[in-house]
């Protein structure tokens, strides 16, 4: 999050971006967080946690949608590694959570593998119906995030190392607008 204060404000430190750290990592890498993000292209989480090579693992899918290699790639970090944090991160204006919402709402199915992403995203929507809100899509988004740390905080394989307190999985929110990240849920006390 101090990264994140970084970026919301322009002092960037670009911290572990030279070929010093590059030689560091080379034979091994222990980051010290798994980020599971969107595909969006405004949402880097490298860079909008101004952190550097080896710092992260980042794994993105369209609206975060989770299914079995995505929930693989997200064990590998604190399964391997020991990484103690996960951050499920949606984002403001999710051009996929959108897709999906207007697909439920209208009843049709979007082309090719695009589908498979509404269908992981249909608990999303349910819980956005039942919420109702200003906004259904954004609140589809922050239903999603929140979903998906869910799981992962009950996954066979995180839950009990979130319960010895050797893990976080944290839901959290991005705002294309002011650059901020703001935590939804599961924050470590």
């Amino acid at each position: 999050m101090d990264g994140n204060g970084r970026w919301v404000s322009g002092d960037l430190q670009h911290p572990d971006r030279d070929p010093d750290r590059r030689q560091l990592v080379a034979q091994e890498q222990e980051p010290f967080g798994s980020i599971l993000s969107c595909i969006d292209s405004r949402v880097p989480p490298e860079l909008l946690f101004d952190t550097g090579l080896g710092d992260l693992y980042v794994m993105r899918t369209g609206g975060t949608a989770v299914g079995p290699v995505v929930t693989g790639s997200v064990e590998y970090g604190p399964m391997t590694s020991g990484t103690p944090l996960i951050v499920v991160l949606g984002h403001q204006r999710c051009g996929a959570i959108k897709a999906a919402y207007d697909s439920f709402r209208e009843g049709n199915s979007l082309p090719g593998n695009l589908q498979a992403i509404v269908r992981a995203l249909r608990p999303a929507y349910r819980q956005a119906v039942r919420e109702g809100g200003a906004d259904p899509v954004e609140t589809m988004a922050r239903a999603q995030v929140k979903l998906a740390a869910k799981d992962l905080r009950s996954n066979e394989e995180l839950a009990p190392l979130v319960d010895k307190g050797a893990l976080a999985v944290v839901g959290a929110y991005y705002s294309l607008d002011t650059g901020k990240v703001d935590v939804l849920d599961g924050a470590p006390s």
